[in-house]
């Protein structure tokens, strides 16, 4: 048997306040949000009937993603989140370059979430000032996560309770149609024929497939936010894997049945690209406030988002700062156990920035821009999360067969999620808006550079931890030869 001497971070003070129940639906809510229940009309517009393919295969690389990162963190429970192994497996400036990564994504995300709220809101109140309905928005958010975890995982809970009802509501009025063969205005009949009878499965051939990849990877966008909850999970060993396990049902029912359903009743050409596909269907059902309704659920949605996105930040600054990678100010917590300062600096942040936004139309348009580097940020993520998985199965090699929670496919899963990640960047091109993104986005990464150097040049416990990282790397070689020269022994 081949051990080695884990790294032993500060105690752990995160309060263990997530039950199952949170941990489930809030890995749901990670997989449901405003790019499916307002983006499905333009993904199916790109790609046709084809998008069901699209959105298997997603689904298919991030659940690979995904398996790879609870065996990692379920390898060493001191790990808790994908920055801790980043950093124990790739080195300390992989680990400052991801945890500041994801808390700039998900900053950027949450922003774009409480600028959607007061869009969502101008349906019943059109007269509000948007910025005070964002600053109001956001001061919410504040006030639920400074409060105990448990308030952050009830409310998730009930959040993603309304996605689900809504969603299987849906396919259920939906499959309805079908069967009684309802023949909307136009005089299109409902029917499983509409998804190829109307140009084929794949109408708009490679290309719409790509396009419509561009939008899809932005809805898939936090799923891995189960991975920065291990500190605050009552049984992570057992919560973690039973909610990574469910992902290929939710993305089966929530985004393969919904968007079947929809060019069921619907062909797909016909279905509105600007405007939600779910209103439509709620309205031949006869529900006359159809548009009201939906409009709650893309409010609860964005809520459920930009709550995320406070949650994640606060936890990644706290996380970055118990390693020395942030001022250790934002590594105290309040009485609640709580990262209090990270959730004023993401408050503060978001407030002074949504206000601009909100004020100057022009602003937003380059805001978009912001965004798509946000997509960016989260595939670099992913793509980190593979690579260290790959480098972990090779220093370690006798690691998989004692893993509590072992990733199918191993290597070859790894080497296929990252060329799709390798696609998916392809595919971003394509659009003016996220091809300038792909070029911005190099400027954050050089800042995070510079900054990472300027810290640790003269810092002395960089140097040493440096030092810690080249021995525990050659250990760690060490024993993998050593468990090869046993194996071929063995053979």
């Amino acid at each position: 048997m081949f051990e080695e001497t884990h790294h032993s971070p500060a105690n752990d003070d995160l309060a263990r306040g997530l039950s199952q129940r949170h941990i489930e639906l809030i890995a749901i809510g990670g997989c449901i949000g405003t790019g499916l229940f307002l983006g499905a009309g333009t993904t199916i517009s790109l790609a046709g009937p084809a998008i069901i393919v699209i959105y298997a295969i997603t689904g298919l690389m991030l659940y690979l993603m995904m398996r790879a990162m609870g065996e990692l963190l379920l390898y060493d429970t001191h790990y808790k989140s994908f920055v801790d192994f980043s950093e124990d497996i790739l080195g300390p400036f992989v680990g400052y370059l991801v945890g500041w990564s994801y808390w700039f994504a998900w900053i950027v995300a949450a922003i774009a979430e409480v600028i959607a709220i007061t869009g969502y809101l101008d349906f019943w109140w059109p007269g509000l000032p948007h910025w005070l309905v964002a600053c109001l928005a956001i001061l919410l958010l504040f006030s639920i996560n400074m409060l105990a975890v448990k308030a952050f995982g009830e409310l998730e809970f009930w959040l993603a309770i309304i996605k689900v009802v809504t969603i299987i509501g849906l396919i259920g009025i939906g499959l309805w149609l079908v069967v009684n063969g309802f023949t909307d205005k136009v005089g299109y009949k409902s029917s499983v024929d509409n998804l190829w009878n109307h140009g084929g499965f794949f109408p708009m051939g490679i290309d719409g497939m790509l396009r419509g990849l561009q939008t899809t990877i932005f809805a898939f966008a936090g799923m891995e936010i189960i991975g920065t909850m291990m500190a605050e999970a009552r049984n992570p060993e057992k919560m973690i894997p039973k909610a990574i396990r469910s992902i290929p049902f939710r993305i089966m029912l929530f985004y393969i049945g919904t968007v079947s359903v929809l060019m069921m009743v619907t062909p797909w050409q016909e279905i509105p690209a600007t405007s939600s596909p779910f209103v439509n269907i709620f309205s031949l059902a006869g529900l006359l406030s159809a548009a009201g309704f939906i409009n709650f659920v893309v409010l609860s949605s964005a809520i459920s988002s930009s709550n995320s996105g406070v949650f994640a930040t606060s936890r990644m600054l706290y996380g970055l700062a118990r390693n020395h990678n942030a001022p250790p100010l934002f590594g105290k917590l309040s009485s609640f156990h709580i990262p209090s300062r990270a959730v004023i600096l993401a408050t503060v942040i978001m407030i002074a920035t949504t206000f601009v936004l909100t004020m100057t139309e022009s602003v937003i348009e380059g805001f978009q821009i912001v965004g798509s580097v946000s997509a960016l940020l989260f595939i670099f993520v992913w793509s980190v999360i593979m690579v260290a998985y790959l480098v972990h199965q090779q220093r370690r090699p006798y690691a998989y067969g004692q893993s509590v929670f072992p990733m199918p496919g191993r290597y070859w899963s790894s080497f296929i999620v990252l060329i799709f990640f390798a696609v998916v960047l392809y595919a971003l091109t394509l659009d003016m808006t996220t091809r300038i993104a792909i070029f911005v986005s190099p400027i954050w990464f050089l800042v995070l550079g510079l900054g990472f150097y300027l810290k640790t040049r003269r810092d002395p416990f960089y140097q040493r931890t440096k030092e810690r990282f080249k021995e525990k790397v050659q250990s760690e070689l060490s024993l993998a030869q050593d468990f090869h020269h046993q194996q071929r022994a063995k053979d």
